[in-house]
């Protein structure tokens, strides 16, 4: 990294990204590599810490962990959302473990120190065995950390000089409000304990080039037009693409929900041109009328799905740096959420959400016990990626393997976040990282290499 202004320089990365398509192998096990990532990234970046339905009413709280920092993010009387560090100000016990619901306050199980929903010391047993300096006010409250509301989520930042959550997340914030990603709730959670390093893990997200090796059954023959136009045949390219949806409802355990499935083989007999440069686009339109209409009849609050077509933001994959994914089709999205254990152990979360009448009360989710990557119970496809992932970990070690060669027109994704990690390991200041935050906190897959102005 060079010098980045007359005042300071960038601190050192060991195995940088010194060539954007080639990644050394040592990122993805060194545990230096790996505790400067601990200090230097998620110390300073915004993370999604909880969805907000699971603090639907006043003092509930849960207990967020990303390595060896515990977050209590709650509901405070007047219902906002306030987050702390999970430690008494006494002996540094934990407070609260998992999840729950306030009876009065928090109490610390150790010696009972007590504190209000707002963090406030409310009580020290045998408070005048103290010495006064070791009683001040302020400093027996609990350690506020910064939290902000967005998307139907909780965000937290351990940097108290970190910039507001939005200006980070851009122009995800506003490709995902244009969604209602709001507006949705989850139909079901799962996590699950992956033997790789937490970027290995997202990586296998950030591109769609090994889709025909890994996912041979998303390669459906007729879904898209022959080089001979006149060998469309319409009805054919139909039942591909529902044979498609199935495929992606059934795989995913509903990234396409039953529902819209349902709404789209209603229109399997739809009349279409026979010139594919007008049938294909007549289906997608006259398919994002049908869903848009059948969930506003249920109550849903949905957005025009042709309407993000028109502004191209109908992709289905969403990435916001450095460990939240939003995948949304039709009414619906699955949601990815990485947490590293360790320099080789990361905990994957998945969610599938979807939208149901407004005003109707879902209940809070249930936290998932993590399954092992090669659990039955995990759906189809992410099975797939996941039979690939320890391989790839394990191949890393070989010592003649010195780094990852991209491909710079469709594993871009890669690179660009490989490089915003180094953006942040050589303690850049924020006016620096925003925008190469921008840059990547898109759709990350066909994506070439792109400069982030590092």
């Amino acid at each position: 990294m060079a010098i980045v202004d007359q005042k300071w320089s960038a601190l050192p990365v060991p195995h940088a990204m010194e060539v954007p398509d080639r990644v050394p192998k040592e990122r993805y096990f060194d545990p230096d590599f790996f505790q400067m990532e601990v200090e230097l990234l998620w110390s300073r970046a915004w993370q999604m810490a909880c969805r907000l339905e699971e603090i639907p009413r006043a003092r509930d709280f849960v207990e967020y962990e990303i390595l060896d920092q515990s977050i209590i993010v709650l509901r405070d009387d007047d219902l906002g959302v306030r987050a702390f560090q999970n430690a008494c100000r006494h002996r540094g016990v934990r407070v609260v473990e998992g999840r729950g619901k306030l009876k009065s306050g928090l109490t610390c199980p150790f010696h009972g120190w007590c504190y209000g929903p707002d963090g406030k010391n409310t009580f020290v047993s045998k408070a005048k065995s103290f010495a006064e300096h070791n009683l001040q006010p302020e400093d027996i409250d609990l350690t506020p950390v910064r939290c902000e509301v967005w998307g139907g989520c909780a965000f937290i930042n351990l940097d108290d000089a970190a910039p507001p959550l939005r200006e980070c997340i851009e122009p995800f914030a506003t490709i995902m409000d244009a969604w209602k990603v709001e507006s949705m709730r989850a139909e079901w959670w799962y996590a699950f304990r992956l033997p790789v390093n937490w970027k290995l893990a997202e990586e296998a997200f950030l591109e769609q080039y090994h889709v025909i090796e890994t996912h041979p059954e998303l390669v459906i023959p007729g879904r898209f037009p022959p080089r001979d136009a006149g060998a469309f045949d319409p009805r054919v390219f139909v039942d591909a693409e529902l044979h498609y949806l199935h495929v992606m409802s059934d795989g995913m355990d509903g990234m396409v929900h039953a529902n819209d499935v349902r709404v789209a083989e209603s229109l399997r007999e739809l009349e279409l041109p026979t010139d594919p440069a007008l049938a294909i686009p007549a289906w997608h339109r006259a398919l994002n009328d049908a869903v848009v209409r059948w969930h506003r009849a249920q109550g849903s609050d949905i957005p025009d799905l042709n309407e993000l077509e028109a502004h191209g933001w109908n992709e289905s994959m969403f990435y916001c740096f450095p460990h939240y994914f939003v995948l949304p089709m039709y009414s619906s999205a699955s949601s990815y959420r990485f947490r590293p254990l360790g320099p080789e152990e990361t905990l994957m979360e998945i969610w599938s959400l979807t939208r149901f009448p407004e005003g109707s009360d879902r209940g809070q989710p249930t936290p998932p016990e993590p399954w092992e990557y090669d659990d039955p119970r995990v759906p189809p496809i992410p099975t797939q990626d996941f039979s690939n992932l320890p391989r790839q970990q394990r191949g890393l070690h070989a010592k003649g393997f010195e780094y990852m060669r991209l491909s710079e027109g469709i594993e871009g994704g890669v690179a660009n976040f490989e490089r915003t990690v180094d953006g942040f390991l050589a303690g850049l200041p924020y006016e620096k990282l925003i925008p190469a935050l921008h840059a990547i906190n898109l759709n990350p897959l066909e994506r070439p290499v792109v400069d982030l102005g590092l």
